[in-house]
């Protein structure tokens, strides 16, 4: 079983747990997925990012 931090994205608050223990939120991993040469869905990935733009990602 592997442990990951993970961060609360309201609060900002790292913590071990599903939900944050602060505020009660949803808490997020913020380690991007592993780079592969051979990714399936890479394709389908730059296409949102062209049809949304390259931050859309961030936008709330």
């Amino acid at each position: 079983m592997k442990v990951r931090m993970r961060k609360c994205p309201e609060c900002g608050r790292y913590t071990l747990k599903e939900v944050c223990p602060e505020c009660g939120e949803k808490t997020v991993v913020p380690i991007p997925p592993r780079f592969s040469l051979e990714d399936p869905y890479g394709k389908y990935r730059r296409k949102l990012r062209k049809e949304l733009g390259f931050f859309y990602r961030f936008k709330k």
